[in-house]
């Protein structure tokens, strides 16, 4: 599976432009600003219908402009895809797949799958929980629609429950009763989701481990750890407990949206021991890992995006991790970076021949 050709109109940075891409390695090279992740944002845009860098669709269209468009043809099992994504303000998001619009965005996902290797992945160690739970629940997600379906019909369970919290602090009377109604619900699509991240955490461990020792060349441990009460105490148990406190602050106080992922090395999260060398690895570990665990349940090759990777790691590492991508077990990636003399001179290291994309002003 592969992208064979992307359009864009007043997508971010882009008026008009147009990009043809091979089947193997394609190598966008540009100036700092010109777009380069932009392009790479849009094939997410296409499989994932949402942005990788900004989930906010109105804030993706081009300044001073009210839409913007990006369609796209893949090749998939030799059949010609045609993906359209359309964003206006004011108006619902139109997905559409050869030309039929979609009821509902999550019959989408899972069916083009990407993987993209960013600098912002260093949220998923600096930022808060929600940022490591919405990685884990996009991989998933796109294996398991049921899981999807259910982390959706938690939400809004969850948002009806807030909703009538604070609807009661406001009134100043309380009735359990009535607040029970929705904990069956959230403990039904909870326990569910909870199950199906546990067995994901304890099967993804051994892929991720086997390439951040790839990577790093390193001897020392990494793991993953994921840390839910409901691992501890059933979910009926933890929210009548709970509820003495969600009283008192008007909100949801247990629960899956409360869980996190912890980042080890050596035993120790990562995000206060760990070098930079040492979290760059673990990071691009994590994603390779994702790769493999998407090829392995879909039964479709990924595209990978890696979005100025050459800045990230020292020139030995790149080589290594381009002479791994551009095998054909990898399938399409397509890498941006800022230096042509340096992009040329790793690939002929490795002796590969990815299609060059300059960039120049008249692209943008």
């Amino acid at each position: 599976m592969f992208v064979e050709s992307l359009s864009l109109v007043n997508f971010r940075n882009h008026s008009e432009a147009e990009f043809q891409f091979e089947a193997g390695v394609n190598c966008i090279v540009g100036k700092n600003g010109s777009g380069k992740t932009n392009v790479l944002d849009a094939v997410h845009y296409l499989s994932m219908c949402r942005s990788y860098l900004n989930p906010t669709d109105k804030q993706n269209i081009r300044f001073n402009e009210q839409f913007f468009v990006i369609q796209g043809c893949w090749m998939k099992d030799e059949q010609p895809f045609n993906l359209y994504c359309g964003v206006k303000a004011g108006a619902k998001k139109v997905f559409k797949k050869n030309k039929k619009e979609y009821d509902r965005l999550a019959d989408h996902i899972g069916h083009f799958p990407v993987v993209m290797i960013s600098p912002y992945d260093t949220d998923l160690i600096s930022e808060g929980s929600e940022v490591r739970r919405k990685w884990m629940d996009g991989i998933i997600s796109q294996f398991d629609h049921e899981y999807l379906n259910d982390l959706q019909r938690y939400n809004k369970v969850l948002d009806q429950r807030n909703a009538l919290l604070k609807l009661q602090f406001e009134n100043g009377f309380f009735e359990r009763e009535s607040i029970e109604i929705w904990d069956e619900q959230l403990i039904k699509y909870g326990t569910a989701i909870h199950n199906k991240r546990v067995a994901f955490i304890e099967a993804f461990i051994p892929l991720f481990q086997h390439y951040y020792k790839w990577i790093s060349q390193e001897q020392e441990s990494v793991s993953l750890n994921y840390e839910s009460k409901l691992s501890e105490t059933d979910f009926r148990t933890l929210i009548a407990q709970a509820y003495p406190k969600d009283m008192r602050v008007h909100y949801t106080s247990v629960g899956i949206h409360k869980d996190d992922i912890t980042f080890l090395l050596e035993g120790l999260p990562i995000k206060r021991f760990g070098s930079q060398g040492q979290q760059k690895s673990f990071l691009i570990a994590l994603r390779l890992a994702q790769f493999d665990w998407l090829k392995e349940r879909l039964k479709q090759t990924p595209i990978l995006l890696l979005d100025d990777i050459f800045d990230k790691l020292d020139n030995l590492r790149v080589a290594q991790l381009m002479a791994l991508v551009s095998k054909n077990t990898f399938g399409q990636v397509l890498v941006t970076d800022t230096d042509e003399n340096r992009v040329s001179a790793i690939f002929d290291t490795i002796q590969v021949k990815p299609k060059m994309i300059i960039f120049n002003s008249e692209l943008v």
